[in-house]
């Protein structure tokens, strides 16, 4: 296949003329990216979510497993002379992760600002406390 087909190819597939927006790409960036960082205190999980409201954001935690989920909804309609044109467009994701068992299930904050969900899992103080101590090898 030359490259200009395989560019018609892919903008088919891509892309729906009708109605103008994204088809298979909106498909492939379901999940959200998300960073995961472990600190010394605390675990630090970042999730980009641009277009969500925070009241339309769910984290909870059941047993040892934090799930995260958003979704939205929304429709617009257009009408004309003769024609009507209505759209709806929802979107969603949900993620779990597995908590480690130093994590501390009391101390979990989460907060939605320009777009990214930062949630800080602390560890437990025993985990810190645990972790501080490093065994020196003698030479």
């Amino acid at each position: 296949m030359h490259l200009l087909e395989q560019t018609l190819v892919l903008d088919l597939l891509d892309y729906d003329r009708f109605f103008g927006m994204p088809t298979f790409k909106t498909l492939q960036n379901a999940f959200p990216a998300v960073n995961v960082k472990e600190g010394e205190k605390d675990y630090k999980i970042e999730l980009a979510v641009p277009g969500f409201k925070k009241e339309n954001i769910d984290v909870h935690l059941d047993n040892d497993v934090l799930h995260i989920s958003a979704e939205n909804k929304n429709e617009k309609e257009e009408s004309h002379d003769n024609f009507t044109r209505k759209e709806f467009s929802y979107n969603s994701f949900s993620r779990s992760f597995q908590l480690p068992k130093s994590a501390n299930h009391e101390k979990i904050d989460a907060k939605y600002e320009d777009g990214v969900l930062k949630i800080l899992v602390n560890k437990k103080e025993e985990a810190i406390k645990a972790e501080s101590k490093k065994q020196i090898s003698v030479k």
